[in-house]
């Protein structure tokens, strides 16, 4: 049997803890997990899973100053201008899917 070596990570407990009923139902141990995961990090050279910043939540109209309201407002038509917009149908079938309505 290879040599092990140790690693020692500080998580959240309610993480940790999910993370454990995870792992136990697919019947393998927490160390057995972190392994997979630096194996697959050797092999591609990289992060196994695609690494993105949460999207920038959208303000609502009543939270914009005057300015911010306006130059929403000139985006919007400049986009519209630029035919970078999607037709009014499709948005709002998209917000029914998003709604499972």
């Amino acid at each position: 049997m290879a040599k092990s070596s140790n690693i020692y990570i500080r998580v959240e407990p309610d993480l940790k803890e999910q993370a454990e009923k995870v792992f136990n139902e697919l019947g393998i141990s927490m160390s057995n997990a972190v392994g997979l995961f630096l194996k697959q990090v050797v092999i591609n050279q990289a992060i196994p899973f695609e690494l993105k910043l949460a999207p920038a939540k959208i303000k609502s109209v009543d939270t914009l100053t005057e300015a911010e309201f306006h130059a929403e407002i000139e985006k919007g038509y400049a986009d519209y201008l630029a035919n970078k917009g999607r037709p009014v149908k499709e948005v709002f079938s998209d917000i029914r899917k998003g709604l499972n309505v």
